[in-house]
């Protein structure tokens, strides 16, 4: 999905035009500058990148190296906390020395890469005091950018609404306010207070009892909430503008809250996103005797317009997954009934909101009476993933349904057809016929490229259907496949799955695959529907963040 995941630099960057800025990888390595620090340092971009910025910049007063133990940026990268220094000297293009004021605070972006990023300003120049010094508003303004960038860094880190969330009033709050309230506008129109939080002996506390649904914002309301979900311009309010006769139950709701919270200040701006308003950040203080000022409000705003880039690039990605994930359940067939047989299947999408793919189980009566079993992933996680699923899937159903074939013949013919599909697609599936022989059940499949059937019997080990493995779908070279056979003992259950139950960053395949077949061999006289819930609870790894499809056949005892 063509949606920002919080990986790039430049974005942040470019926020930060007036103050020399450059990111280092967790290594020391420049990833990225900004164009002020080139000026700054005399120094081009090309010469800056994928160099070690302690040693190619950070000198002592009078130009000699300096050792690492020293170096400012390696003490915030190890602690893991922003630190902030007055008296520093890097060394610029043309070989001089340059006193700067510089804070480094570390970042964590959307890929998990970790590192630092490093503002400085000029020591020497207006925005110092007398000797050298940085002056005070020259570091309150240090101050300030920092917050912005970790801001932006953090915010665009996440592509889930509730996480965006909490990360913003961990930014505010204690920082700015003793109290944050969170409004986001719904998408039916109406408006959810989606977080109130205060800062209690060193923890975030939420009032749950003041968060929740609102009325939709009334547009003839002139309140400083109203208008804000409306998207005009910041205000610094307190709970004397909520005591007059209330314009809507959005004033209403305003009033409880600050009665509620003891709040004798606020700031409320709006959060903007690229299309449109968002929602509405509210900071308040009640503990501390300072109101907010119109600088504190400016930077409110600032903090709330991050914010709402980050939450309009969540609501769209989460939007595309629920039409993926929606069109992936409604794809997904009902079961059969197959006289004899008992079925059963699973889908479980992926945890994470940036995974959502082409895993699908298909069951169908053939021509001959036989049960056709499909299991299949198509490569990749997106809407193009579960749209070729769609496709590979109706094929391969109307490939089954044509004429009685070997397993074999009919997965060749829809490589054969999945290579010539508009969208290069990779696909990996069992298909298998459950045929009834003279009162007995045997199993004929294919393989290509996909995790081995189980088959779990009441009496001994489950063991996996390793015959019948051949290359997967879509590689154009068209390789000779074969069918394998197995009789079904009474009783025993067949187990077809994805790839998501058993695999982990975490562990081997090995370790999936053993732990599975153990699970499995002790639920083997258990219902089908428990079977499937319990190896989904007990199998699948808490670190895998991708979908699971499952169908489970069991043969009469």
């Amino acid at each position: 999905m063509n949606v920002p995941a919080g990986g790039g630099y430049d974005f942040r960057l470019r926020d930060l035009s007036d103050v020399g800025t450059y990111v280092v990888d967790d290594r020391g390595h420049i990833v990225d500058v900004n164009p002020r620090a080139e000026q700054i340092l005399d120094r081009a971009a090309s010469t800056l990148l994928g160099k070690d910025a302690h040693d190619l910049l950070h000198r002592g007063k009078y130009g000699e190296p300096l050792p690492r133990s020293r170096c400012t940026v390696r003490q915030a990268l190890i602690a893991g906390e922003t630190r902030q220094c007055d008296d520093e000297w890097l060394e610029c293009g043309n070989g001089s020395l340059l006193a700067v004021s510089w804070l480094v605070t570390p970042y964590q972006n959307g890929e998990g890469d970790k590192g630092a990023l490093v503002l400085f300003r000029e020591g020497s120049t207006s925005g110092a005091a007398e000797g050298g010094r940085p002056s005070a508003a020259s570091m309150a303004e240090l101050d300030r950018l920092a917050l912005l960038a970790e801001a932006t860094a953090t915010l665009t880190a996440s592509l889930v609404v509730d996480d965006t969330v909490r990360q913003l009033i961990r930014l505010v709050v204690p920082l700015m306010a003793d109290w944050a309230v969170v409004d986001l506008l719904t998408e039916e129109g109406g408006v959810s207070r989606a977080a109130v939080v205060h800062y209690e002996n060193g923890v975030r506390v939420h009032r749950r009892d003041l968060e929740g649904p609102m009325t939709p914002v009334p547009q003839e309301s002139s309140m400083p909430l109203s208008r804000a979900l409306r998207g005009v311009t910041p205000s610094l309010v307190g709970p004397q503008d909520y005591q007059g006769p209330p314009d809507s139950d959005i004033a209403v709701a305003q009033r409880e809250l600050f009665d509620g919270t003891g709040m004798h200040s606020a700031s409320i701006a709006p959060i903007r996103g690229v299309r449109e308003v968002v929602g509405a950040l509210t900071l308040g203080r009640s503990e501390r005797s300072a109101a907010f000022t119109p600088d504190d409000m400016l930077l409110a705003e600032d903090i709330a317009r991050r914010a709402g880039l980050a939450l309009d690039n969540a609501r769209l990605y989460e939007r595309q997954r629920r039409v993926a994930e929606t069109m992936q359940r409604h794809l997904l067939p009902a079961l059969p009934r197959v006289p004899g047989l008992q079925m059963a299947a699973r889908y479980l999408p992926a945890p994470d909101a940036s995974q959502v793919g082409g895993d699908w189980y298909d069951a169908f009566v053939l021509s001959d009476g036989s049960a056709g079993l499909v299991i299949g992933d198509v490569v990749g996680h997106d809407l193009d993933a579960a749209a070729g699923m769609a496709q590979v899937c109706n094929m391969l159903r109307a490939y089954a349904g044509e004429v009685e074939e070997p397993p074999s013949v009919i997965v060749n013919r829809l490589d054969e057809a999945v290579v010539r599909m508009a969208e290069t697609t990779m696909a990996t599936v069992v298909f298998a016929r459950v045929e009834r022989l003279e009162g007995a059940w045997r199993l004929r499949w294919t393989n290509a490229g996909h995790p081995p059937p189980l088959l779990a019997e009441r009496d001994g080990p489950a063991r996996f259907l390793d015959e019948g493995s051949g290359l997967l779908l879509g590689t154009g070279l068209s390789p000779d496949r074969d069918d394998a056979a197995v009789h079904l003992p009474p009783g025993a259950v067949l187990l077809l799955y994805t790839d998501g139950l058993i695999e982990s960053p975490g562990h081997s395949l090995d370790e999936g695959l053993d732990r599975l077949a153990r699970q499995a061999s002790s639920l083997v006289d258990r219902p089908l529907g428990t079977i499937c819930d319990a190896l989904l609870a007990n199998v699948r790894p808490t670190d895998n963040d991708d979908d699971v499809a499952m169908l489970a056949l069991r043969v009469p005892g």
